[in-house]
């Protein structure tokens, strides 16, 4: 098989959602949906966050980011669906799949980072509580945002310019509804143990990394909470990390389940389908996960809508 270089590929395919002609409007209509869900669900916590004084505090500091994050993160995949089923048509060009990867891979970053910050903060505010505003400055939450927005921006041109010097044959069909950076990797005819190397490590420095906080933190605050010795204290102290611990969970458990999905699956299409939950559905859910469990929050969104 002859391979072509890069510079001569005009575009990709991607997977196609389905081939039934009278299945592509309900699905255009059900991601149109999840995402003025996701936008509007996310617009309205940061706009509940900005607009009460008493939510002006380092946990919802990182929320509204957080929120800001699931906005971009379906951004880059959901609008690229839409059109391709509107248009009836899989490709996506060279630049638009390398660049839609490149962000995929930034922003999934920056949500692991910011579940981590999250958990730090929750760690300090449960097990240092006299010390929670003096190390939880705003100068200092500043500093940790700025620090994963730089790592994250990074780690996804770094791998969307490994991408660039690789060379592709005539199968240009990526196994995915969107491209993402190994599923481009295995379309290359060029060899990529280099790309896989810098890949894997990348992931371990943005994924393994920030998880392996997260678990730290919550032994530590789990064992802190187990030395209260009040019961109200303990149920407190456990409501305040739920919300978190539910959205760590759909997150890592859904990317988790992309990659074994993709390891021991033969099956293209459900790892495809696998890999829509933690691009489309978690950033989805987020903003409500929060909502309802959260008092606060809601108090927030009532006066919104009362005016």
């Amino acid at each position: 098989m002859k391979s072509r270089n890069q510079t001569s590929v005009s575009e990709f395919l991607l997977l196609a959602l389905t081939e039934d002609p009278e299945m592509q409007p309900i699905l255009f209509s059900l991601f149109l949906s999840i995402y003025l869900v996701t936008v509007l669900g996310n617009l309205l916590f940061v706009l509940a966050v900005t607009s009460d004084s008493h939510l002006h505090t380092p946990m919802y500091f990182f929320l509204a980011n957080l929120s800001f994050t699931d906005i971009s993160f379906s951004t880059t995949t959901i609008p690229k669906i839409l059109v391709n089923l509107q248009a009836q048509n899989r490709s996506i060009t060279y630049a638009g799949c390398l660049t839609q990867a490149g962000f995929v891979l930034f922003f999934s970053s920056l949500e692991s980072l910011l579940l981590s910050i999250m958990a730090y903060d929750r760690y300090v505010a449960i097990c240092h509580p006299l010390r929670y505003t003096t190390i939880m400055n705003p100068h200092f939450c500043c500093l940790l945002i700025l620090f994963s927005l730089l790592n994250s921006l990074v780690n996804g041109l770094l791998h969307t310019l490994m991408l660039l010097r690789l060379s592709f044959c005539t199968n240009l069909e990526i196994p995915y509804f969107f491209c993402e950076v190994v599923q481009v990797d295995k379309v290359a005819c060029s060899d990529t143990l280099i790309n896989n190397i810098v890949l894997y490590f990348g992931v371990g420095i943005m994924g393994a990394v920030p998880f392996c906080g997260v678990l730290f933190s919550y032994i530590k605050i789990v064992s802190s909470i187990l030395r209260m010795p009040s019961a109200g204290g303990k149920y407190k102290a456990f409501s305040t990390c739920g919300s978190h611990l539910s959205v760590v969970s759909l997150f890592y458990g859904t990317a988790l389940g992309a990659y074994f999905s993709s390891t021991f699956t033969r099956s293209v299409r459900e790892t495809a389908i696998t890999s829509i939950m933690y691009t489309v559905v978690t950033p989805m859910m987020n903003p409500f996960i929060y909502s309802l469990r959260n008092r606060d929050i809601k108090g927030a969104l009532r006066k919104i809508i009362r005016g």
